[in-house]
């Protein structure tokens, strides 16, 4: 597979540009395009699998019959996140990308350098279409200046989970999660139990190692991760995240686990979740996306409960930032009517009733605010309560450069670099402060070389 950075240099090179973002000042093809082109057959790259992989084909089945002799839309399954970015970046050279495609949150920067597609606002601006229907905080992150350039689609977001049932039978009040990192361990000190031959069965706290996480509680606690406004009033070029509050959440962390409070799985997701379902951990943070699973898994075993992401201190002033993936038009080597009838289909997607349809068969989250008023995702949300949690949040979150998340090129590396940091402090093979500091001398090379490579500032 090609380094990020060197797939960026050629990248750029198949635009024939050298320019750091020309999608930039790219044109939207009007409606008109459309006239007379007879069927227009479009591509879309997708990374869902599972139940949300039917609700993706659902979809595009309904737009295809809605717009028969018109625009035909393939949608295929093209792996995880990691796979399906790196697939483009390999169809780039081949000149042989899709239509559209679905990418992750942290391969926005790529995105926005690589040249290829035209942003969002541009054809908002083309068709004076009303984005006060959707939700600021989600349109926050992949937005810079006050240009869209992608459109969320698949939207999580991060909250705490709970076993209440846990809770009431260690004389905590199972309505009342813990809201800081001192009140999850005051509440893990109560919740760990061991057995008769000491070994422990249910600890207090555990969450996978997950860099993701580390981004949000540096957002809660109102700071940036990366320079420049992370990354958003210019390219960043260094990692903040060895500050004093990255600091004291790992320090906090590794004692967790030193004391028996807290289990390490690990840096596997998938066991962390495990660990939660099989009422192995009694607080867990993770996705919203993993609400459904959870619930399933608890199932007459124990009741479920959600809370706000939890701060690192109680003053903490900030919040999280949402996560999953948007949909890009792709621009280069693909016709007008092509871009047009991306375009189209993205804004059925949009359309109230199938934001309705994919909250309530995934679980993500609506970005369209009205979806929420849509009876029937009304009556999913009663039969699944705590997903009002993450409503909420999500509408008291202030969007500002900490909560918008950083924008990097490279950020799937530095992700992967923060992870590595974590896991040797909780370990104690390092303190947290050498560990973070590791992890930043990181990704420095990896910034310089993409920032060079993608024109500097």
């Amino acid at each position: 597979m090609l380094g990020l950075a060197a797939a960026v240099v050629l990248a750029v090179a198949a635009c024939g540009s050298g320019t750091a973002s020309p999608s930039a000042t790219a044109g939207a093809p009007g409606a008109d395009v459309l006239n007379g082109a007879g069927l227009v057959k479009i591509t879309f790259w997708h990374a869902m699998n599972g139940g949300p992989a039917a609700a993706v084909q659902a979809l595009v089945a309904k737009f295809n019959a809605a717009n028969q002799g018109k625009i035909q839309v393939t949608a295929t399954y093209q792996g995880n996140y990691d796979d399906t970015l790196a697939k483009y970046k390999a169809a780039i050279q081949s000149k042989q990308t899709p239509s559209m495609i679905m990418i992750y949150d942290v391969g926005t920067r790529f995105m926005i350098d690589s040249g290829q597609t035209i942003p969002m606002q541009s054809f908002i601006e083309a068709d004076k279409y009303d984005i006060s229907q959707l939700q600021p905080n989600i349109l926050g992150y992949y937005s810079i200046g006050g240009k869209l350039y992608s459109m969320p689609f698949n939207t999580s977001m991060p909250i705490l989970y709970y076993n209440k049932t846990a809770f009431a039978k260690a004389g905590l009040d199972p309505n009342t999660p813990p809201t800081t990192l001192d009140e999850i361990r005051a509440d893990a000190e109560k919740l760990t139990i061991k057995d008769a031959s000491g070994n422990t069965t249910q600890y207090g706290f555990g969450a996978a190692i997950y860099g993701w996480f580390m981004e949000q509680w540096t957002a809660v606690a109102n700071q940036q991760y990366c320079n420049n406004g992370n990354g958003r009033t210019a390219k960043a070029t260094k990692v903040l995240v060895n500050g004093p509050e990255q600091v004291q959440l790992m320090t906090w962390w590794a004692q967790m686990v030193k004391d028996g409070l807290a289990v390490n799985t690990g840096r596997n997701t998938t066991d962390g979740q495990n660990a939660f379902k099989a009422g192995r951990v009694a607080i867990n943070v993770e996705s919203t996306g993993v609400l459904g699973g959870y619930l399933t898994a608890a199932a007459g075993k124990f009741d479920v409960g959600t809370g706000f992401y939890p701060k690192i201190q109680s003053t903490d002033a900030g919040g999280p930032i949402i996560g999953g993936a948007s949909l890009w038009i792709d621009q280069a080597n693909h016709s007008p009517q092509e871009q047009r009838a991306a375009w189209e289909f993205i804004k059925f997607l949009m359309e109230p009733a199938n934001q309705a349809y994919w909250h309530t068969k995934t679980g993500y989250f609506p970005v369209s605010k009205t979806a929420l008023s849509d009876p029937t995702d009304q009556a999913w949300v009663q039969q699944h309560p705590q997903f009002q949690t993450a409503i909420t949040q999500l509408n008291q979150t202030k969007l500002d450069t900490a909560t918008q998340g950083c924008l990097l090129g490279v950020m799937p590396q530095v992700r992967q670099n923060t992870e590595v940091g974590m896991e040797k402090a909780i370990l104690g093979e390092a303190t947290p402060q050498a560990a973070l500091d590791a992890a930043v001398a990181a990704d420095q090379p990896l910034i310089d070389q993409y920032n060079t490579a993608t024109g500097g500032q």
